[in-house]
């Protein structure tokens, strides 16, 4: 029989434990986005330095999420069949080593290369991160407030990046917004090892190199067509042919292979995990839409230059990470339904308000749109990462974990794709914003019904 006394320690230890590997998860996933929002921010330089073309530049940030979305599967089946922590490491040491190549890249095609392999370091790191809050939480209320601090790192992240981005490139140059994640990444790398359990459940599966192959295709071609519709829509159009053609025939090759396949297509008998992956896409479809559109009437009207339009999107990161780490508590209070719905709903009312005032002199009404906008993503990020991986077996989390970060990637290419071209086709300005805002609040309240649908309470006879 334990020691009475021997109790409370090892139970503050196994709490002490557990903070430490979610200050490590959320360490890798920061650095991970910080790198993605700053490198925008250096694009100019980086194109003087090396005197690079336009469709360089573009590459120096596409190959990143190129890489990225290929590999988001292979990165979560892997989670599962060797290791969530071999992964997450994995995953860390590839990144630190690609932003150092990216700091002493010689030439432009070096540091599309480098950003390639960030890219793949990225597809490893997220999915298994995410994996392991499913392992290392077992009870939905602490899993929940765990995954709304880690949500709350993807909106700090968006707060830091462009201002931290702005001052050191300002100051250093370049080269320093890769230096500076480096220990970061290495800190995240090495706190792994004491604070992270290892875990995996391979359950029968096996690196499945068909399904592989056509998954990245279908991911690949996917976010190739929207990298490629506004340059050259004829390609764009025959990548996103190519995209349908190996979804469809990824579908038939998983459908033969069962529960062995890459992705167990049973996985979507879950309601709720379906409907967090269609809210989660729809989020993200919203979100990218604003900064990606915003930003550009802004400097294309005259109205705000670079420095002043990055200080302007802040209230949108800040409402989220102040709001994100209780979103655990208030789901746990409120409900997991009533939470992503009204999360979606009111990022909804954001777009819809920064739409409306699309002609408006004053600057406080797009404000308020990105306050709302930040304010439902931090209410509904969390309680949606938590129903996608509480929705399936823990064995399986890896795999789910892969496939909510797919319909994030998903959402935000199709949304910058879709929404960018309905700017485009009203001429841009501020009608072209004002016509993508609407459309783009539409498909937010389309989404927050599935949410409201899919995580309705059980009839009491099934419970």
């Amino acid at each position: 029989m334990p020691n009475a006394a021997l109790l409370p320690r090892t139970a503050h230890a196994v709490v002490k434990r557990r903070w430490l590997s979610l200050i490590t998860l959320c360490l890798a996933v920061l650095v991970a986005q910080v790198d993605t929002a700053v490198v925008n921010l250096a694009t100019r330089p980086i194109g003087e330095y090396f005197a690079a073309s336009v469709g360089e530049l573009q590459w120096v940030v596409d190959s990143y999420n190129l890489v990225y979305a290929v590999l988001l599967l292979t990165g979560g089946l892997l989670a599962d069949l060797y290791g969530r922590r071999r992964i997450f490491m994995t995953g860390a040491a590839v990144f630190t080593v690609a932003s150092l190549l990216c700091a002493i890249a010689p030439s432009a095609a070096f540091l599309i290369g480098a950003r390639a392999l960030a890219g793949m370091g990225a597809a490893l790191l997220l999915p298994a991160s995410l994996a392991i809050i499913r392992v290392v939480w077992l009870d939905p209320h602490e899993r929940g407030r765990a995954l709304g601090i880690w949500a709350a790192c993807n909106g700090l992240a968006m707060a830091i990046g462009p201002t931290l981005g702005g001052l050191l490139i300002r100051q250093f140059g370049w080269r320093s917004i890769f230096l500076v994640v480096i220990p970061l990444s290495l800190a995240a790398l090495i706190l792994a090892v004491p604070s992270i359990p290892e875990s995996s459940n391979p359950q029968g599966r096996h690196f499945d190199a068909p399904a592989q192959l056509l998954g990245a295709v279908a991911l690949g071609c996917l976010a190739f067509a929207a990298i490629r519709l506004h340059d050259a829509p004829a390609v764009a159009v025959l990548a996103f042919g190519v995209s349908m053609v190996a979804f469809a025939l990824f579908i038939r090759f998983e459908t033969k292979r069962g529960a062995a396949a890459l992705v167990p297509l049973d996985i979507f008998r879950a309601r709720e995990f379906r409907g967090a992956i269609t809210a989660t896409a729809g989020m993200t479809f919203g979100m990218y839409g604003v900064l990606f559109l915003l930003p550009l009437t802004w400097q294309g009207t005259g109205r705000l230059d670079v420095a002043e339009t990055g200080l302007a999107l802040m209230p949108m990161a800040l409402v989220f990470v102040l709001v994100s780490p209780f979103s655990g508590a208030l789901a746990a209070r409120h409900g997991t339904r009533r939470m992503t719905a009204a999360g979606v709903t009111i990022i909804a009312s954001g777009l819809l308000l920064i739409g409306a005032s699309a002609h408006v002199a004053s600057l406080v009404p797009p404000e308020a749109g990105l306050a709302l906008t930040g304010l439902g993503m931090g209410f509904a990020t969390g309680p949606l990462m938590g129903a996608a991986v509480g929705a399936v077996a823990a064995v399986r989390s890896g795999t789910a974990s892969a496939l909510v970060n797919v319909a994030r990637m998903a959402g935000a290419t199709i949304g910058v794709a879709v929404l960018g071209a309905v700017f485009a086709v009203a001429h841009g300005g501020p009608d072209g914003l004002r016509l993508a805002m609407f459309l783009g609040a539409a498909v937010q309240l389309a989404c927050a019904a599935v949410a409201w649908t899919t995580t309705r309470p059980a009839p009491v006879a099934a419970q």
